[in-house]
């Protein structure tokens, strides 16, 4: 694969996201930069301005009239897609990493940071699109314990909030009357992602103890585990084939003195079923910090601690891949 190079970003990119047609592609950084991207080409639309600090994470509605963005200077803002303007702006306390539309768009949850006293929380508000003005109270807030949320992802029919969390432990919240349904112990390390399959009924997350794992939405019970030499940032689902894609890599400050394989910075596909890895893909000069699958099980995205997004379109081989059991 010959992939796209997309240098839209100077500083480390922070989440990469296809809309649901898979034809744009959302990219966003610690450069303060909301960007948005045609995927089979990567000519770049535009970019969304206002924010003040890192911007940690993105989404948008299906028919992608709407973007959200999350910020580390504790804003969470609503975009109008296609002219860039804002319309309107969430303020929290502490920095929102994680920003999810819900299903049937109707809502959007953000995941504060905890910070100088300040816990963390899981936010739901309701989204209005048709109407310019939108509601600065929440719906519903949740508050995780014992430890904080770092990523959240809808589940089926919007039914519950799943949270991963910095004790490695994953949750399962009813949103609507704010409770907990179910908790397990996932990971021994933070939880660094979380990406629901399609219909919403499992999810695959990654983790800093170098394991990611499949864990079924309505019991949290685990399903699959796919093992790693390096700490993980970000792991995504291939919807066509079996296969599931990983990518982290040691920060450059550990691996003169940790390592001698130049930090590990590839993308390795895992087989989804019998956990073993099958390929690796290289390419970035640092930690690889987030992933996302086309839709359509096209193409993949990587955005890297060294500020570029690669663009991969599969070749007509990998659509071939037969596991050899």
């Amino acid at each position: 694969m010959r992939p796209i190079l997309l240098q839209g970003h100077d500083r480390a990119l922070t989440q990469v996201r296809y809309n649901t047609d898979g034809d744009l592609l959302m990219t966003v950084g610690k450069d303060k930069v909301a960007n948005l991207w045609y995927a089979h080409n990567g000519e770049r639309i535009g970019t969304y301005e206002g924010h003040l600090g890192a911007v940690w994470t993105i989404d948008c509605n299906k028919p992608t009239t709407l973007v959200v963005t999350g910020s580390a200077d504790n804003t969470a803002r609503l975009w109008h897609a296609e002219t860039g303007r804002q319309l309107h702006m969430w303020e929290f306390p502490t920095a929102v990493k994680r920003v999810e539309f819900s299903r049937d768009d109707r809502h959007v949850l953000m995941v504060t940071e905890e910070r100088m006293g300040h816990k963390s929380g899981i936010y739901v508000f309701a989204i209005d699109s048709s109407s310019p003005v939108q509601s600065s109270e929440p719906v519903a807030v949740i508050r995780p314990s014992p430890s904080k949320a770092t990523v959240a992802a809808w589940s089926y029919l919007d039914k519950y909030i799943v949270a991963g969390h910095e004790d490695g432990s994953l949750a399962l919240y009813d949103w609507k009357y704010e409770e907990l349904v179910q908790r397990a112990d996932a990971h021994e390390r933070p939880v660094t992602d979380l990406q629901m399959w399609k219909d919403g009924s499992y999810f695959i997350t990654s983790s800093r103890d170098k394991t990611a794992r499949l864990f079924e939405t309505s019991t949290l019970n685990p399903l699959k585990m796919y093992k790693a030499d390096t700490e993980l940032n970000s792991a995504a689902m291939t919807p066509t084939q079996d296969l599931v894609v990983l990518g982290g890599g040691q920060a450059a400050s550990e691996v003169t003195t940790t390592s001698t394989r130049q930090g590990r910075f590839e993308s390795r596909f895992y087989h989804k079923i019998f956990e073993d890895e099958v390929g690796r893909v290289k390419g970035h000069f640092g930690p690889i910090n987030t992933l996302a699958v086309q839709p359509d099980g096209k193409g993949y995205a990587s955005g890297g601690e060294d500020g570029y997004v690669r663009v991969h379109h599969f070749d007509p081989d990998y659509f071939k891949f037969k596991y050899d059991y």
